[in-house]
């Protein structure tokens, strides 16, 4: 566990950078070896929007990286925080229950409120608005919806304390596991359901990305299924069932185009209907 954080004190960018690529690479492949959907849609052409918001995520998180550095080696100097407070415990113990803290508020604290508050529901939208989900959706964050993640994230790290090595294994372990949730794959039933038991699984996200509520409000959670179980929004809906998209939003033409994704958050408020 000590090499495992000493390497991610320092990660490269580099080596992120590989873990984003490689990431989207794999699951992209996989995705036409063991489709959920068989999509009839041109995968290059439909990933064209996706990349462009994952780029705009990289680039504002890049941009406020330096707040992130200052803030974990704050709590680390101070020993301020959550994991600091609490008596002696081993390594491992510490950076798994960092990991699951921050995935609690950088990610599933974060993801509630978006659904709830409905100016930030709006910038959010632009993730929900896409009609073929695959390993590409998981990065469509409008840029004003990443700058709200990252503080998130920042808040998560001042109040629960972790340290910059445990934030870049968090933020590593996240980009795979949304990666993986957002593939257009198939897994066995049995194999996904006992995977969501702890972690989310491909099925239990798609239901997040059903086009109706009450499915859209909920499966919040990123990398461990524990919160959604934990707070009671976790839902079940089969995969077979499953229509991707926003009711209120159902211009695919639209949903497709950087420019008008780009204005979404400021269209009026359309109040979702429910099954």
């Amino acid at each position: 566990m000590e090499s495992i954080i000493n390497y991610f004190e320092t990660i490269p960018s580099l080596h992120r950078s590989i873990i984003l690529v490689g990431g989207i690479t794999f699951f992209w492949l996989l995705e036409g070896t063991l489709p959920l959907f068989n999509f009839k849609y041109k995968k290059w052409k439909h990933a064209v929007p996706n990349l462009f918001f994952t780029l705009t995520t990289v680039i504002v998180n890049f941009g406020l990286a330096s707040l992130l550095v200052f803030t974990s080696l704050w709590v680390k100097e101070n020993d301020f925080g959550i994991i600091n407070w609490l008596p002696e415990m081993p390594l491992w113990l510490y950076v798994v229950l960092g990991v699951l803290l921050l995935d609690f508020v950088g990610a599933y604290l974060a993801h509630y409120v978006e659904h709830k508050v409905k100016p930030l529901w709006m910038i959010h939208l632009v993730h929900h608005t896409d009609h073929k989900v695959d390993t590409t959706t998981a990065n469509r964050h409008h840029p004003l919806e990443s700058v709200i993640r990252f503080m998130f994230t920042l808040f998560g790290v001042f109040i629960i304390g972790t340290p910059i090595a445990i934030v870049f294994l968090y933020q590593s372990l996240s980009l795979v596991a949304t990666q993986f949730s957002h593939a257009n794959i198939k897994l066995p039933r049995k194999v996904d359901t006992v995977l969501s038991y702890v972690l989310v699984s491909p099925d239990m996200h798609k239901v997040h990305h059903h086009y109706m509520l009450p499915y859209t409000d909920s499966n919040y959670g990123n990398i461990f299924s524990i919160w959604d179980r934990l707070f009671g929004t976790f839902m079940k809906l089969d995969r077979e069932t499953i229509v991707y998209g926003v009711d209120t939003f159902p211009n695919e033409e639209e949903n497709s185009n950087i420019k008008d994704l780009l204005k979404q958050p400021f269209h009026k408020y359309r109040k979702p209907t429910s099954l």
